[in-house]
C-alpha cells in the first residue's frame, strides 16, 4: 500500500475550475495505476476518472467526460485531476486511491479494485 495526500480542493462558483492533486508520501507513484473518486454524504463513493499505469488509458464517468480532465507526472510523482465547468453536482469530498495493475495499460474503475486511499479533500460549488 502507499500513503497519499490529495489536495487542491476549494469553495468555488458553478463555471470556475479547480486542480486537484495527489502525490504519494515519500514515494514515487510509479507503476501505480490511479483513480479519483468522489463521495456524497450517504451515497456510495463513485469513480471519477481513472488512468493507467503508463498514462496511457483513462476513463471518465459521463457525467464529467469533457470537463474533467486525469493527468499524471511520473517525474513529479503526482496524479492530477483538473475540473472545469464545475456544477453544483460536482460538490462532494474527493478521493485519490492507487493499485499495482496487472498490465501498465490497464485502468480500474470500481471502489473495490483500490487497495490505497488518501484522506480526501472537499470540493464545494455554488450556483
Amino acid at each position: 500500500q502507499v500513503q497519499l495526500v490529495e489536495s487542491g480542493g476549494g469553495l468555488v462558483q458553478a463555471g470556475e475550475s479547480l486542480r486537484l492533486s495527489c502525490a504519494a508520501a515519500g514515494r514515487t507513484l510509479r507503476g501505480y495505476a490511479m483513480g479519483w473518486f468522489r463521495q456524497d454524504p450517504g451515497k456510495e463513493r463513485e469513480s471519477v476518472a481513472v488512468i493507467s499505469s503508463s498514462g496511457v488509458s483513462t476513463y471518465y464517468t459521463p457525467s464529467v467526460k469533457g470537463r474533467f480532465t486525469i493527468s499524471r507526472d511520473n517525474a513529479e510523482n503526482a496524479v492530477y485531476l483538473q475540473m472545469s465547468g464545475l456544477k453544483p453536482e460536482d460538490t462532494a469530498v474527493y478521493f485519490c486511491a492507487a493499485r499495482v495493475p496487472y498490465h501498465p495499460s490497464t485502468y480500474y474503475t470500481r471502489r473495490n479494485e483500490y487497495n490505497s486511499w488518501g484522506q480526501g479533500t472537499q470540493v464545494t460549488v455554488y450556483s
